[in-house]
């Protein structure tokens, strides 16, 4: 397939892409060797791709989203319509109590747990006509089992539904004391949002370069990983979406700037720039 000339000059590394550190003992790759999947390993997949019938992003939230407390739904909103260039519906929380979900408290750490095979089960029944994926997000921690002690989340690919809980990202459920608690649970809470929602698209994890989809075996790893996706997952994205590379980065610097995300725009201006400088 023909490319443009701005695409391909996107998808040109130019330094602006850090190569995968070697990973400790603890790290993702260490425990979960993979092999990759290259842009011709995912077409080969015919992964689900927005269409004309569905092509809109429903977030569900379930429980509540407490101002001060939890990432503002606005703020995820407009990122995700930024970094996926789809709209982006917020539905109206669900209320946990009369959801028929089954919850449980941890008994390490005495908090209520949802079960996420029953949330799984709930969206699957909410997905509207015109979704091309639902996901659900809670302040709430899950366990996908009860021999599970917890999960981040769980996704149900091909039923373009997923759950995902931003509670472990909250600096206080862990007492790390940070200095901005809320923009920390903001910027982790868009990363995590923004790697589940890409695999959706069927985008596997990444081991070519220090990206947004590389896997994540603990919290500090997760911080590490960058917030754009590598050339390689950049190409898969589009190949589904179809969007324009410096318009899409123009849209997710304007949500940066505005969200305070200093090393984030600094590297998106830096990126646009050299992108640009194709027609000089």
């Amino acid at each position: 397939m023909q490319l443009s000339a701005t695409l391909r000059r996107g998808l040109e590394p130019h330094g602006d892409f850090a190569a995968l550190p070697v990973p400790g003992p603890n790290d993702w790759l260490a425990n979960h060797p993979e092999p990759g999947q290259g842009f011709a390993d995912f077409v080969r997949s015919v992964p689900h791709r927005p269409d004309a019938r569905r092509r809109k992003l429903y977030l569900q939230p379930l429980g509540s989203f407490i101002p001060g407390s939890s990432p503002p739904l606005e703020r995820l909103q407009m990122f995700a319509a930024a970094f996926f260039t789809l709209e982006v519906t917020v539905l109206p929380a669900l209320d946990i109590a009369a959801s028929g979900v089954t919850a449980r408290h941890n008994s390490y750490t005495h908090q209520r747990q949802l079960l996420t095979t029953d949330i799984l089960a709930l969206l699957r029944g909410r997905l509207h006509m015109d979704a091309y994926a639902l996901l659900g997000i809670t302040m709430e921690d899950l366990y996908p089992d009860p021999s599970w002690n917890f999960v981040f989340g769980q996704a149900s690919l091909r039923g373009r539904v997923g759950i995902y809980s931003f509670a472990r990202y909250d600096p206080r459920f862990c007492n790390e004391g940070a200095k901005d608690s809320g923009q920390l649970l903001l910027r982790r809470s868009c990363k995590v949002l923004a790697h589940e929602m890409t695999h959706m698209f069927g985008i596997q994890h990444c081991i070519y370069f220090h990206c947004l989809m590389n896997g994540s075996n603990h919290l500090a790893e997760s911080d590490a990983r960058p917030t754009h996706l590598c050339p390689v997952d950049l190409r898969k994205l589009q190949e589904s979406i179809g969007f324009d590379v410096v318009a899409r980065y123009r849209r997710l610097l304007d949500f940066y700037l505005n969200a305070g995300f200093r090393e984030e725009a600094v590297w998106l201006t830096r990126r646009i720039a050299f992108i640009a400088r194709l027609s000089i």
